[in-house]
């Protein structure tokens, strides 16, 4: 599909970027750790991949925590499982009698939502890119929201690696050949734009990204 397609992610990436002069883009430290997350994100798992990274990414002076910090942060990409799914479950349950969608939450339920998401400007644009995700794995399990939260949460307590970097990652996972999964695309940009990414760091992002290796499968 064109409109999928890394030189489509390419020119979104161009409109939304604030113009001006490019600097010097990554270093080598911060490109060895996207590096990592793109061979090691699950449309890859490239073991010979990873082991080049991993050594690539320790000998540009990455400790073994940002390592492990960064494939934390790339296992998540299982969770756009639930994002293209909950909502479609919740409606086709709902039409078919086997819920209500408009039911009340319970009160475990709604202390839930209030912890995890409550007035954080943050989910505004989460919703946008995933609408109705949240609200649906709540309502199909309450287990599973509270999960989500605390694994995705992981590689953002322990903070060895920058937001910026992390950012980035998860934004070149996003746009590599196997996934391409614009919603994240588009949110991780623009969390890598707040916190300074510049035009060179993201393009530098996804040229590492373009060479992702091609999932061949793992033995």
């Amino acid at each position: 599909m064109d409109q999928l397609s890394i030189a489509a992610l390419r020119a979104q990436a161009d409109r939304i970027l604030p113009a001006g002069a490019d600097e010097s883009g990554l270093d080598s430290h911060a490109r060895a750790l996207i590096a990592l997350g793109v061979a090691a994100s699950v449309t890859s798992l490239d073991r010979a991949a990873i082991a080049a990274a991993i050594d690539a990414a320790l000998g540009a002076g990455a400790s073994v925590a940002q390592v492990e910090e960064i494939i934390t942060l790339v296992s998540g990409l299982g969770v756009h499982s639930l994002m293209v799914s909950q909502a479609q479950l919740l409606d086709t349950a709902h039409a078919r009698g086997l819920l209500d969608a408009q039911a009340p939450l319970s009160a475990e339920a709604e202390a839930l939502w209030q912890r995890h998401v409550g007035d954080d400007p943050f989910w505004d644009g989460f919703e946008r890119e995933n609408p109705g995700f949240l609200q649906a794995m709540l309502r199909l399990s309450p287990d599973l929201f509270a999960a989500f939260f605390a694994y995705c949460a992981v590689p953002w307590k322990s903070g060895t690696v920058r937001a910026k970097i992390k950012e980035l990652a998860a934004m070149a996972c996003d746009a590599a050949p196997g996934h391409r999964f614009a919603p994240g695309f588009r949110l991780h940009l623009a969390n890598a734009i707040a916190l300074g990414a510049t035009r060179a760091d993201v393009f530098d992002a996804l040229d590492i990204a373009t060479a992702t290796p091609e999932h061949r499968g793992t033995p």
